[in-house]
């Protein structure tokens, strides 16, 4: 049997988080989970070919957001595949966000967030934005 992609999701709310993953398990992904953006950090550096596509909150403890997250994501590679989760940072997107990433806003169905890293992965871009 093929190994499943594996999806890195930082989130630091446990019930989200729970969501988050059984949404994508059910979408046929693995997932990884991080509770904050300098963990999410400290994995894609260790091993970002393991990951293909990250799903970040944007608003996070630490000293790091969901922006710098998919910010150093793409450094290691240009294409990586972003969806941005948020309840209440949706108008910084435009000026945040890095390029062919996709933002959902709280709160989402689960279904728009496997429909939304389905289309990153198979496109290798996205449309410009996805939001209510």
């Amino acid at each position: 049997m093929a190994e499943l992609p594996i999806v890195l999701v930082v989130e630091d709310d446990p019930e989200i988080q729970a969501i988050v993953e059984d949404a994508l398990e059910e979408g046929g992904y693995e997932t990884a989970i991080a509770a904050s953006a300098e963990e999410a950090v400290t994995l894609l550096k260790g091993n970002v070919s393991k990951y293909r596509a990250l799903v970040t909150d944007i608003n996070l403890k630490g000293t790091m957001d969901g922006w710098q997250v998919a910010k150093q994501a793409r450094l290691i590679d240009p294409a990586f595949p972003v969806v941005y989760t948020t309840g209440a940072a949706a108008d910084l997107w435009p000026s945040h966000g890095v390029p062919n990433s996709i933002l959902l806003e709280k709160p989402f169905a689960p279904a728009q967030l496997v429909t939304a890293v389905s289309q990153l992965l198979n496109a290798g871009t996205a449309s410009p934005s996805i939001s209510p």
